[in-house]
């Protein structure tokens, strides 16, 4: 029986061991994402700040997001989280099949999770409230809005998106790795990056997590 270590792959060149290796990229995707959280922090501080100056308009903000529909993208943002940690077991396992599987579910969810995204920006369109491109100081109700939501609606907008950008910059990785995982012994050899971009996935998610309930739960001054 051949043992693990007689197939585990080699480490590149530039490193002693296969444990150096392993800390090394570690150590690079955990600074990656400190330096994210700097800057979504630094988004998220801002917009805790204006809240504070503005309360009743952030509020009255909060309360003309659709917060279902961000519920429904929390569970399953949750669930893709769940499926990639399935896929980093099937990875320590050396099953490809079941990496490859658990793989494209994370991506699948996160492509719903993209598309309810996009429906609610569609129906926030519809009532006016995308700054710069169609907002109105006039509700559908024909009330006025106060002008520090149209403020609100900017942080909403800036912080989703980038939001959603990151989400497809995780699910373009996946797709790469899933396809390349095909290949005998892709997995053996990549157990680094998929750990790598189950790190950043989860990242994702928990940043929306974070998320979720300031722009859309906070609906009271």
């Amino acid at each position: 029986m051949t043992s693990q270590a007689a197939i585990d792959p080699p480490p590149a060149f530039q490193f002693e061991d296969a444990q150096q290796q392993s800390n090394a990229a570690t150590l690079g995707i955990w600074t990656f994402l400190a330096s994210e959280v700097l800057f979504f922090g630094s988004l998220v501080l801002s917009l805790l700040i204006c809240r504070m100056r503005w309360p009743e308009a952030f509020a009255e903000g909060a309360r003309d997001l659709k917060w279902w529909l961000g519920g429904i993208n929390t569970a399953v943002l949750l669930a893709s989280s769940y499926a990639m940690a399935l896929a980093v077991e099937a990875t320590e396992a050396r099953d490809a099949k079941r990496v490859i599987r658990n793989l494209l579910i994370t991506a699948g969810l996160g492509l719903v999770f993209i598309a309810i995204k996009g429906t609610e920006y569609g129906i926030e369109f519809h009532e006016h409230l995308i700054p710069a491109v169609n907002y109105s100081a006039i509700a559908p109700d024909g009330t006025t809005r106060p002008p520090q939501l149209q403020l609100f609606m900017m942080f909403y907008f800036l912080l989703t998106l980038l939001h959603a950008m990151h989400m497809l910059i995780g699910i373009s990785g996946i797709g790469i790795i899933s396809f390349k995982a095909r290949r005998a012994g892709y997995v053996e050899h990549s157990r680094n990056m998929i750990d790598g971009l189950a790190l950043y996935w989860h990242f994702v998610d928990i940043a929306w997590v974070f998320l979720f309930p300031m722009l859309y739960l906070l609906r009271h001054p």
